[in-house]
């Protein structure tokens, strides 16, 4: 745990000041006050007009030895929040860039001593919203996954965010159809449930089919997040063609990691198992450049490994904060081989038909960097776009204000299935890139 750092919050400052001068009914009316306006408090930068100072406070209504804050804003390394005097106050400030939407969690640790990880790898069930703030983003437990948990993460958003309106239903927008499906692998050995979403007025007999988008982590998207909705309101406003989204799930977190982790069978069981499902029981296009592969994390890793493997199939790639760190074996003990694996793939080997929209949060510089020594998740995603560019592959990166979470993610799939679907110049009759 750090020393004990100074007062930056000109709040907290000031409720110090009272604090030591005696002043009885300061602590209950910092309390009301916080009650009023939310947290965490979010206070100008002198000099500073890009950043704000967002300072967490947590109430301890019962003794705690220490309260982490679980956010990619914090960083993993130095995450304490510091005890005020002698009361019920715990707090602590970070600089934020003002356009910044990010999600956190506090971990109050009642022990007689911290954990030795500062909280950051401690079991989620011990990690709690903030309850003064009234803004929470919630995950809700998938019954059929045996590693699954609900978890309710608080939202901060600084002045300048970007809306994003694509979330809620529209008047006059009519929603597409999202059904359940279960397919057997023979090659995976296992059985999956896949959503697959229809637009509306979905018609299996028009003459043209329809555009694809293969989703991983579906349940994910379906159920913990607005996409059918931003599909709808895409497909309505003209921005994407109709498409219908194929969406496989993963057994469970562990069988998870291991799929979507360079994982060849997975890529055996999505060419020759899950797609030809889908084109037997929907009306689905076969040219490879009007389908796209997405996925979020590791799903966006296992996005582009398809496609690589399987251009014949996948010809766009969508990937959210992809994973591009990971090697084979990786998570192994003992490991000790090159980061990378797919970057050093893609630059060894001859270029393929294949777009590919990349995405990465700017608070991501905290991600995933304690897994083998190799870079952080912003550093790989920008390696793999100049592997890309050199090997003449259509690229687009988009660093996003944000953190490794879904209300990020969901801010960016619109850019990037209207970038690669390219729709507008398609059906105006101009030839794609």
């Amino acid at each position: 745990m750090s020393n004990r750092p100074s007062i930056e919050s000109p709040r907290m400052q000031i409720l110090n000041e009272a604090l030591e001068r005696g002043d009885a009914g300061a602590l209950e009316s910092f309390w009301g006050e916080m009650r009023e306006r939310g947290t965490p408090l979010i206070e100008p930068i002198e000099g500073n007009e890009e950043s704000s100072l967002v300072t967490f406070v947590w109430r301890a209504t019962e003794p705690v030895v220490a309260v982490g804050v679980i956010s990619l804003i914090a960083g993993r390394q130095d995450n304490y929040l510091t005890h005020l005097l002698d009361t019920d106050v715990w707090y602590r400030s970070w600089p934020v860039a003002n356009n910044v939407r990010a999600t956190y969690q506090f971990f109050p640790q009642t022990g007689a001593s911290p954990a030795e990880d500062g909280g950051a790898l401690a079991r989620f069930a011990d990690y709690v919203h903030d309850p003064l703030n009234p803004k929470t983003y919630v995950f809700e437990k998938d019954e059929e996954d045996p590693d699954g948990f609900e978890l309710t993460r608080s939202v901060l958003e600084t002045a300048n965010v970007t809306p994003q309106p694509l979330n809620e239903p529209r008047d006059g927008v009519p929603a597409g159809t999202v059904e359940m499906h279960r397919l057997k692998s023979g090659i995976l050995g296992n059985e999956r449930r896949v959503w697959v979403y229809t637009p509306a007025g979905y018609d299996p007999d028009r003459p043209e089919p329809y555009d694809v988008l293969v989703l991983f982590d579906g349940t994910g998207f379906v159920k913990m997040s607005p996409f059918p909705t931003i599909l709808d309101n895409l497909v309505a406003s003209g921005d994407v063609p109709p498409l219908v989204a194929v969406m496989p799930c993963s057994i469970s977190q562990t069988a998870r990691f291991k799929e979507l982790l360079l994982h060849d069978p997975f890529n055996g069981f999505l060419a020759n198992e899950l797609m030809p499902w889908a084109h037997d029981a929907y009306h689905l296009a076969g040219d490879p450049g009007r389908v796209v592969v997405g996925g979020a994390s590791a799903g966006g890793l296992a996005a582009a490994y398809a496609a690589f493997e399987h251009p014949e199939l996948f010809g766009n790639v969508l990937s959210l904060s992809g994973a591009f760190v990971f090697s084979p074996g990786m998570l192994s003990p003992g490991w000790d081989g090159e980061h990378e694996c797919l970057a050093r793939r893609i630059a060894a080997s001859e270029t393929k038909p294949i777009r590919f929209h990349l995405s990465a949060g700017t608070l991501e510089t905290n991600s995933l960097r304690d897994l083998g020594g190799g870079p952080n998740l912003v550093l790989a995603n920008r390696h793999l776009r100049t592997v890309l560019e050199a090997k003449g592959y259509p690229v687009w990166l988009h660093e996003f204000p944000g953190g490794h979470d879904m209300i990020s993610w969901q801010g960016v799939i619109p850019e990037g299935l209207t970038t690669l679907l390219d729709w507008p110049s398609r059906s105006a009759g101009i030839l794609r890139a």
